[in-house]
């Protein structure tokens, strides 16, 4: 079972105190209602898609890169572990990780700047609102409800693990209507936790895969602050060890430095606030979860690194053009015929070129995986191909 309220911190998201499920249901026997929240995203059909959606390299090109479901699978065991320390909800941070990149589309941030593009006279295109819509609508599993009717706590996270939110998508305004997830606030520190979680996760690992396909090597990071030093130390005390063992301890030691830097940051600015219950951390004014300042000159210099070397490298270059062009290239195709959709998706549109229709075929789109979009590219482009 869930932790006791005798074992959580005061500012912890108790399950005991969860303000419920948009559809009242029985409590269960065996989990408490976050524990209940993390399996049914675990069960769902957008989680298992992740296995097959892009995180940096598309699907096909190696076995060991990360796909969207190995990154969520490693920012929840982030999560989980600070949240354990933190003395926080660990099954809620766990759930919120585990369904941060649910509405993300294929080929990555590339594919989602391709349906933002194609989606801009339709409201615009935010994986975010999308993971939020898949949880409350989209997801169909249950007899009683549409989406995976998850906790207030969960869908608020899902919602605002990056900040309060002013200008809500589409997606989110309409579930707003009808279940008030106070927007205006920030989130709870679970939510807060995976998101960094997320930033410790992308960053170390996108090293590793960066070093893999060789776009840059280890002697390249020297002169980034902390991991340089790294690295240095690593090599005196091993330097007889093959360079990609080197690289899995010195992601393993940034990491391990990046973690222990949020907790005690994270200690600090509870104590500076006078931090008392979860309230308090909504009502802050401001994210509690943070890199401490020493640490965010490293933080920012792999960002900057990654971002140079990595995700605009020519090889990286000529993949996300290839996926805006697919993603854009079929929602248009499908906006100005819809009824070329598969019979299910068809139905819930107009029959024609409508903003209605438009919101159908982002679904449709950003639910693909990586092959599934490519084929029905070809599908719907090749000539020779059969449908």
């Amino acid at each position: 079972m869930a932790d006791s309220p005798n074992t959580l911190a005061p500012y912890a998201c108790h399950p005991h105190l969860s303000r419920g499920r948009l559809v009242a249901e029985p409590e269960c026997e065996t989990r408490s209602p976050h524990q209940r929240d993390r399996d049914r995203i675990i069960h769902s059909a957008a989680f298992r898609r992740l296995e097959y959606k892009t995180q940096v390299f598309v699907n096909h090109e190696g076995d060991h890169y990360r796909t969207r479901l190995t990154h969520s699978l490693e920012v929840s065991q982030l999560a989980r572990s600070m949240s354990r320390v933190l003395k926080l909800n660990e099954d809620l941070a766990e759930a919120l990780a585990l369904a941060h990149d649910l509405g993300h589309t294929p080929f990555g941030h590339a594919g989602e700047d391709g349906l933002n593009e194609a989606m801009h006279d339709y409201g615009g295109f935010d994986h975010n609102a999308q993971t939020l819509r898949i949880l409350t609508q989209l997801e169909a599993r249950y007899a009683d409800f549409d989406g995976l009717n998850l906790t207030w706590e969960t869908l608020e996270g899902i919602a605002k693990h990056n900040g309060p939110v002013k200008n809500p998508p589409r997606a989110m305004k309409d579930y707003i209507g009808l279940h008030d997830l106070e927007l205006d606030t920030h989130a709870g520190l679970e939510a807060q936790i995976a998101a960094i979680s997320d930033d410790i996760a992308y960053n170390n690992h996108d090293i590793e895969d960066g070093l893999r396909a060789e776009f840059f090597v280890l002697d390249d990071l020297r002169e980034l602050p902390l991991l340089g030093d790294i690295i240095e130390h690593v090599r005196g005390a091993y330097p007889t060890l093959s360079e990609r063992r080197q690289t899995h301890e010195v992601v393993r030691r940034m990491i391990n430095q990046m973690v222990g830097d949020v907790m005690a940051q994270t200690r600090r600015t509870i104590a500076e606030k006078g931090i008392k219950s979860a309230d308090d951390i909504r009502h802050a004014g401001m994210i509690i979860a943070t890199f401490s300042d020493e640490m965010q000159p490293a933080h920012h210099a792999i960002k900057s690194f990654l971002m140079k070397y990595m995700y605009r490298h020519y090889k990286v270059n000529r993949m996300t053009s290839k996926a805006r062009r697919v993603v854009r290239e079929l929602f248009e195709f499908f906006v100005e015929e819809p009824e070329c959709m598969p019979p299910a998706w068809y139905a819930q549109t107009d029959g024609v070129k409508t903003l209605a229709t438009g919101a159908v075929v982002a679904d449709f789109i950003a639910g693909m995986t990586d092959r599934f979009a490519l084929d029905e590219y070809a599908r719907n482009f090749d000539p020779a191909s059969k449908t």
